[in-house]
């Protein structure tokens, strides 16, 4: 190893203004934040969604719309999903935890099973909700449907 061949790591090193360290850095005195006014001092923060006296957007814009606090989220899982997993795991019942256990749903969710694809063989089937069809397609094979 040979002294002269020392240098920093990739990465170590940055060229970095040094404000605020005297003239002889070329950024002392006002240390690049301009001459006077509220922005030249420190504690200085600007309100946000301030537009500089403006009218701000967020208030120009209308409100519309209605959130039903009451509205239930479900998870939605088609027959064609139920069928899948069925081959793929040769069961014939289908609950929330076998679900949440293969990762479908977590923990916290409930579940609706949606009628989209077809189902080939008679299952169990327990969640939170059933479509119309996907119920009628389940229980035409002579599986059932129950509701947690």
């Amino acid at each position: 190893m040979d002294l002269s061949k020392l240098k920093p790591a990739n990465g170590s090193t940055h060229n970095r203004k040094r404000i605020a360290r005297g003239q002889g850095s070329g950024h002392g005195g006002t240390a690049t934040r301009g001459h006077k006014g509220q922005k030249s001092r420190s504690g200085y923060s600007k309100k946000i969604g301030f537009e500089g006296g403006q009218m701000p957007i967020q208030r120009v814009v209308p409100k519309f719309g209605f959130t039903n606090i009451n509205r239930v989220e479900y998870k939605a899982i088609n027959l064609r999903t139920l069928q899948e997993l069925a081959e793929k795991f040769n069961v014939t019942a289908i609950d929330f935890d076998f679900l949440a256990a293969h990762g479908m749903v977590s923990k916290n969710e409930k579940v609706k099973i949606l009628g989209f694809g077809e189902l080939k063989s008679k299952l169990d089937v327990k969640a939170h909700a059933f479509s119309k069809t996907a119920k009628e397609a389940i229980e035409k094979l002579e599986g059932t449907t129950e509701i947690i």
